[in-house]
């Protein structure tokens, strides 16, 4: 072992040997004793004040507990009225609210009934504003805005020539329009005018090389009779008179040829002339020398039909194998009686035909080119042409006019006006083209976007 070790242990034991020797002879009893008893009194000292402030505490706690419950009692007695103020407030919202209730429930009862009469009045003045609107609008209507003929153009009503509007430009040539100059014809006589002096024999002048022409037109009327004579013979045996025979058209003593009978059938029905204005106008144009009879206007028309028989098939023809044929039923008058005119034509074979009929409908078209035509149908929207052709188009005239009287009866609209100018301009532009020309893609296309912006 080590010095410092031993040193340890040497105190230690000096130390424990001490303790024995006090515990044999007494006196570490006595001062433990000592010692207890002054710790007894210490804790007994120390349980006395703590018992003191724990009666002071819980003197302090029955306080403060007192306090408390009077605090709790005033706050449990104002809680209590706070409540009892409160149901009685919640009472009276309530029957409050009953009687919003019982207001609001009459009030929708009278608010439904408004309403239902709102609607009834509401409903009834629609139907008799769409009432006014269809009679303005059948009072209204003529030739120009719909498809009534002009024959039934009412007395005292407006009647124009043709639908054109006026646009307040002068009448003539518009600037930017190439112009349209009379042609010019072979002249029969031609005469010049000698130069001026002034002109042909002044040094400050020269021929340009140049000729201006005017012309005139004149038309003469005259009255040219060729008269063929023959000889008669009789027969000795049996008294029969004979003579050499007259050329063809030579019939009566006194007959017409096609110059007067052309222009007698043309100013009847092509110009609706009557008669007794035709008679006088031949007799004026030929100084009296030329007097015709009404049988005789009359019989044209038959005499004409009898003569054209192959240029009528030819007609037929032209109109079964177009593409595009155009019909429409027209009022004609025949002794006094009222009788149908089926027009057919198609503009692209230069075809046209008139045929009388007793009666519209389907009794109108059988017997016709219409009833065995295969092709597009261009009509005014009656529907007994829909059961002919392969197809159907509205003649582009009475869209026109539908629209013109849309304008004109319903004023509100925005529409109607937009067609009516998009119409127009594809018109103008279709017209426009050069004969046999097709209309450029991209303008079609600009028509029909437009179109469909409209709609």
């Amino acid at each position: 072992m080590d010095f410092e070790t031993v040193s340890t242990l040497q105190y230690r034991n000096r130390s424990l040997t001490k303790q024995v020797a006090d515990f044999k002879s007494g006196e570490k009893y006595i001062q433990m004793a000592a010692d207890y008893k002054e710790l007894l009194r210490f804790h007994h000292r120390e349980m006395k004040r703590l018992e003191y402030e724990l009666s002071r505490a819980h003197s302090e706690t029955v306080t403060v507990r007192r306090y408390w419950g009077g605090v709790m009692d005033d706050l449990e007695k104002e809680y209590r009225e706070q409540i009892r103020r409160l149901e009685a407030e919640i009472g009276r919202l309530k029957k409050q609210n009953l009687e919003l209730a019982r207001q609001r429930d009459a009030a929708k009862d009278k608010l439904r009934e408004r309403t239902g009469q709102y609607y009834a009045a509401a409903s009834e003045l629609e139907e008799e504003r769409g009432k006014n609107k269809k009679l303005r609008a059948q009072v209204n209507r003529d030739f120009e805005n719909s498809s009534l003929p002009s024959s039934l153009q009412r007395a005292g009503r407006k009647k124009i020539p043709n639908s054109r509007e006026k646009t307040g430009r002068r009448p003539g040539g518009q600037p930017g329009h190439k112009g349209h100059p009379r042609r010019k014809h072979t002249p029969d006589i031609t005469c010049e005018i000698p130069a001026p002096a002034e002109y042909a024999e002044s040094p400050d002048y020269y021929e340009t090389g140049k000729v201006i022409r005017k012309q005139k037109v004149c038309i003469r009327l005259g009255v040219e009779v060729i008269e063929y004579t023959a000889r008669e013979y009789r027969s000795r045996k049996s008294g029969a008179r004979v003579h050499a025979p007259f050329p063809e058209g030579f019939v009566n003593e006194v007959n017409y040829d096609g110059t007067v009978k052309a222009l007698a059938f043309l100013l009847s029905n092509e110009c609706c002339v009557s008669h007794g204005k035709i008679r006088r106008l031949l007799s004026e144009l030929t100084g009296g020398r030329i007097v015709i009879s009404d049988g005789m206007i009359n019989g044209l028309c038959g005499e004409f039909s009898a003569k054209t028989g192959h240029e009528k098939k030819e007609i037929v023809r032209k109109l079964l194998s177009s593409p595009v044929m155009n019909a429409d039923f027209t009022n004609a008058s025949v002794n006094g009686k009222g009788m149908q005119v089926l027009v057919l034509a198609s503009p692209s074979e230069n075809a046209a035909l008139y045929i009388g009929r007793e009666k519209k409908g389907h009794a109108g078209v059988i017997g016709t080119p219409l009833a065995d035509y295969v092709g597009t149908v261009v009509h005014d929207h009656d529907k007994t042409f829909y059961s002919y052709g392969t197809d159907h188009q509205e003649c582009t005239q009475h869209d026109i006019r539908y629209l013109t009287g849309s304008i004109q009866n319903e004023p509100e609209l925005t529409w109607n006006g937009q067609m009516l100018s998009l119409f127009r301009e594809m018109l103008h532009y279709r017209n426009g083209l050069p004969e046999g020309a097709q209309p450029d893609p991209q303008a079609v296309s600009g028509f029909e976007a437009a179109y469909d912006r409209i709609l």
